[in-house]
C-alpha cells in the first residue's frame, strides 16, 4: 500500500491533522467557543443551576445535566450563588477547589461557563479561575479576566473521572454556571485517530 508522505499533503490539510494528532495524544481537547464545543460533542445536557438559591448546600451536591447524573463537592461546602433570576454554583471558600465528578454514562465531554464571585455571591470581574479536567491523564486551562459568559470545555478520547475549579488564590470565589455534559460526535474521535494514525505512519518511516 503506498503511504503519502507528509510533504505531500496540502500545508493547510496538513496542519489541521497534526493539530487533531497532538489532541489525541493528549487523550484531551480544550474549546473555549461553546459553538465549537457543542459541534464536538454528542447529545449535551444542561445543568444551570437554577433550582438553587444563595444558601449552603453541604460538601456534597448531586446534580444532573440532561440524561446524565453527576455529583460537585467541595471539602468547606457547596454554595448557591448569583441570583435573583440566574443563579449559578459554588462554594464557601476561596481557596478551595469544587470537583464535579461521578459523572454517569460514559460522560467525555464537560463544559461550562466559569467565573469568580464575591463573599456574597455577586459576579467578581477579572478573575483568574483554573480548571483541571483528568481521564486517567490531565488537562489544565486557565481563564484570566474571566466573565460571566467565560466558556471552557473539555472533551476526551476516554470517559472523565473529574474535573477540578478553582481560582489562582486571589480574593475571590470559583463558580460555574450553564455546565454542559456530552459525549463526543464520532466524527471528533475519527479524526482524532486519523491524526495519530499519521504520525505513527511517519515515525516509523522515519525509523526505516
Amino acid at each position: 500500500m503506498h503511504i503519502p508522505s507528509l510533504s505531500s499533503l496540502k500545508p493547510l490539510c496538513l496542519a489541521a491533522v497534526l493539530c487533531a494528532a497532538t489532541s489525541a495524544q493528549a487523550g484531551i481537547t480544550v474549546y473555549t467557543s461553546e459553538s465549537a464545543f457543542l459541534s464536538a460533542v454528542s447529545a449535551p445536557g444542561v445543568d444551570s443551576f437554577d433550582d438553587l438559591t444563595i444558601a449552603a448546600y453541604g460538601d456534597t451536591v448531586y446534580r444532573n445535566a440532561g440524561t446524565y447524573d453527576y455529583q460537585a463537592y467541595s471539602d468547606t461546602g457547596i454554595w448557591g450563588a448569583g441570583g435573583p433570576s440566574d443563579f449559578w454554583l459554588s462554594n464557601n471558600a476561596r481557596l478551595n477547589p469544587i470537583v464535579f465528578s461521578n459523572f454517569s454514562g460514559g460522560v467525555s465531554a464537560f463544559g461550562g461557563n466559569f467565573f469568580a464571585s464575591d463573599v456574597n455571591g455577586q459576579f467578581v470581574p477579572d478573575g483568574t479561575i483554573v480548571l483541571t479536567a483528568a481521564d486517567g491523564g490531565s488537562m489544565t486551562y486557565t481563564i484570566d479576566g474571566a466573565t460571566t459568559s467565560s466558556f471552557v470545555g473539555f472533551v476526551s478520547t476516554s470517559p472523565l473521572t473529574s474535573v477540578s475549579l478553582g481560582t489562582d488564590g486571589g480574593g475571590y470565589w470559583p463558580t460555574a454556571n450553564n455546565v454542559v455534559l456530552a459525549v463526543p460526535e464520532p466524527a471528533t474521535y475519527g479524526m482524532m485517530l486519523a491524526g495519530v494514525t499519521l504520525l505513527g505512519l511517519a515515525a516509523r518511516r522515519r525509523r526505516r
